[in-house]
C-alpha cells in the first residue's frame, strides 16, 4: 500500500516557491505601473507546463549570468502569482479574486498550456461567478470566443442569453458587442425573444457600429442619405435574420416601417406583402423561435429549471434536456392574489396536477409536484407514487438542485384547505403562518434537505401541468 504526503509536499515546495535562493528563471509579468518580478526554478516550470518546457527549450529566451530571463507584459501580477503558487504547490484559491482576475486567469491558463487548471477555472467562473459573468457578458463573451478551448463557458453564455436576453440586450455594453457574436445569436432559434425586441436591438447595436451615426446622432429625423447607407451597409448580413412575419402590423409599422431604407428591397416588400394578403415571404423563410422551455414561465426560477422539472415528472433524472411534452398554466401567484390560504385552495382546486414554486427570503428555492391535485376531498391524505420535492439554490441552479421523491406513498399530499395554511407533501415542506417549514417530518419523503428550518417566504407560484 502506498502511503500519500501530499500535505508536507505542498508546504514544502511553497517555502522553495518563496525563500529559496537557487532559482535560476526571473519572470517579469505586467505592464506600465502594474508589473512584479517573480524567482522561479526552470525545472519545476518545465514539468508543470508544457509552454515553458518548449519555451526554455527554444533559442527566443534570453540569458545573463546562467539567469533565464522571461517577459509576459500580458500577465497581470496578481493572476501569475495564482499561477505560480498553483504550479508549485497544486492549491488554488480564488474566492477573493475580482472577476476580471478570474477571467485573466482563464486566459492566462490556456496560453500556459496548464489544462487541469483551465478546466478548473471555466468551471469556477460558471458555477461561483454567474452573477458577475452575467453583469458582463460581453467582456466574458468577447474574451472566450478568442479561446477554441473554452466551449463550455461559450455555450453557457450563449445559452443562459438565450433563456432571458433582456437584461443583456439591454445593458450598456451590448452596443459593443463584437459582430460575429451577435450573429451567432441572432440566427438562434432558442433564443427567446419577442421579435420585435430583437428588431429594436439590431438597430440600437447597428447605430452604435456605423460611423458618424453613435450616441450623438441617433435622431433619425436629421439623417441623410450617407447616413441610411452606412446602417444598411452595418445591417446587411443581420437583416435576413429577423424573424419580420412574427412582427404584428402595428409593431412593423410603428418600428420597422420608418427603416424601409435600411431593409432591401425584395424583404421588404415580401414582408408587405405578407401583412396585406398573408402570403408567406419566399427569402426570410426562417422559423418562429421556440417558445420557452417546458413553457413555463415564472419568476421564481428560469426557463432552463422547467426542463428539469418537467423530465422530473417524466422520472428522466435531472437534464436539461429539452421537454415540451407538458403545459404549464399559472393559477396561483403570491404577488397578484395575495397571501391567502383560502384564495390558494380554491384555485388550485380542481385543477389537476400541480407544481408549487416557494422563494424564500435567502432566494433559494422549493418545490413540489402534485400528481392528483387537489380534488375537495377535506381532510384526506392523497395517494401517490409520483410525487416529489425538490430546491434549488437559486433561479437558475445548474449544479446543486436536488429531488427527494415520496417512499410512503399513503401520505403524499394532504388535501385540506387550512392545513399548515395551504399545504403539505408528506410534512417534509409545508406552509404554515408567514413561514415555509422544511424537513419537520422526513418519514414520507426522501430526506434531501439540511436539517429543519422554517424560512420567510417572499413569493410563491402555482402552475397546473397537463400532458400536451
Amino acid at each position: 500500500m502506498t502511503s500519500i504526503f501530499h500535505s508536507g509536499l505542498s508546504k514544502d515546495l511553497s517555502s522553495i516557491l518563496y525563500d529559496a535562493d537557487d532559482f535560476n528563471v526571473v519572470i517579469q509579468v505586467g505592464e506600465n505601473k502594474n508589473t512584479k518580478e517573480f524567482k522561479a526554478h526552470s525545472v519545476i516550470l518545465r514539468a508543470r507546463s508544457p509552454y515553458f518546457k518548449s519555451a526554455f527549450s527554444s533559442d527566443w529566451i534570453s540569458k545573463k549570468n546562467n539567469m533565464i530571463i522571461f517577459n509576459k507584459p500580458n500577465i497581470t501580477p496578481t493572476v501569475f502569482d495564482l499561477i505560480l503558487k498553483y504550479i508549485y504547490t497544486g492549491e488554488l484559491d480564488m474566492t477573493k479574486q475580482s472577476g476580471e482576475d478570474i477571467l485573466g486567469l482563464l486566459v492566462s491558463s490556456d496560453e500556459l498550456l496548464i489544462e487541469e487548471l483551465f478546466n478548473h477555472v471555466q468551471d469556477y467562473l460558471i458555477e461561483k461567478q454567474t452573477s458577475w459573468v452575467q453583469k458582463n457578458f460581453v467582456l466574458v463573451l468577447h474574451t472566450v470566443f478568442q479561446l477554441t478551448s473554452c466551449k463550455k463557458l461559450q455555450d453557457y453564455c450563449l445559452e443562459t442569453i438565450c433563456e432571458d436576453p433582456v437584461p443583456f440586450i439591454s445593458s450598456t455594453t451590448f452596443p459593443s458587442l463584437d459582430k460575429d457574436i451577435l450573429f451567432g445569436l441572432l440566427k438562434r432559434d432558442d433564443l427567446q425573444i419577442e421579435e420585435i425586441a430583437a428588431w429594436d436591438c439590431l438597430i440600437r447595436w447597428g447605430i452604435e457600429q456605423t460611423p458618424g451615426l453613435g450616441n450623438e446622432h441617433t435622431d433619425r429625423t436629421k439623417w441623410n442619405n450617407e447616413n441610411c447607407e452606412a446602417l444598411k451597409k452595418t445591417l446587411s448580413q443581420f437583416i435576413p435574420l429577423i424573424r419580420f412575419v412574427e412582427i404584428s402590423p402595428e409593431d412593423f409599422y410603428d418600428k420597422v416601417r420608418p427603416y424601409k431604407a435600411i431593409i432591401p428591397e425584395h424583404i421588404y416588400e415580401e414582408v408587405v406583402k405578407f401583412h396585406y394578403k398573408k402570403t408567406l415571404p419566399k427569402t426570410t423563410t426562417l422559423p418562429p423561435r421556440k417558445g420557452k422551455s417546458g413553457s413555463l414561465t415564472s419568476t421564481i426560477i428560469k426557463p432552463k429549471l422547467a426542463n428539469v422539472i418537467a423530465n422530473w415528472i417524466d422520472r428522466n433524472g435531472t437534464t436539461f434536456a429539452d421537454n415540451n411534452a407538458y403545459e404549464f398554466n399559472l393559477i396561483y401567484s403570491m404577488s397578484q392574489d395575495g397571501f391567502n390560504c383560502s384564495i390558494f385552495y380554491n384555485k388550485c382546486n380542481g385543477q389537476g396536477p400541480f407544481v408549487v414554486l416557494i422563494r424564500v427570503q435567502s432566494k433559494k428555492i422549493y418545490g413540489g409536484y402534485n400528481p392528483i391535485g387537489y380534488a375537495g376531498r377535506n381532510g384526506h391524505w392523497l395517494t401517490s407514487t409520483e410525487s416529489f420535492v425538490f430546491s434549488f439554490e437559486n433561479d437558475q441552479d445548474m449544479h446543486n438542485m436536488k429531488i427527494g421523491k415520496v417512499t410512503n406513498s399513503t401520505y403524499s399530499v394532504y388535501d385540506q384547505r387550512n392545513y399548515g395554511g395551504f399545504f403539505s407533501f408528506g410534512g417534509i415542506l409545508y406552509i404554515n403562518g408567514q413561514y415555509l417549514y422544511v424537513a419537520y417530518n422526513t418519514n414520507h419523503y426522501e430526506n434531501i434537505f439540511d436539517g429543519k428550518q422554517y424560512l420567510i417566504i417572499e413569493e410563491i407560484e402555482v402552475f397546473s401541468v397537463a400532458k400536451k
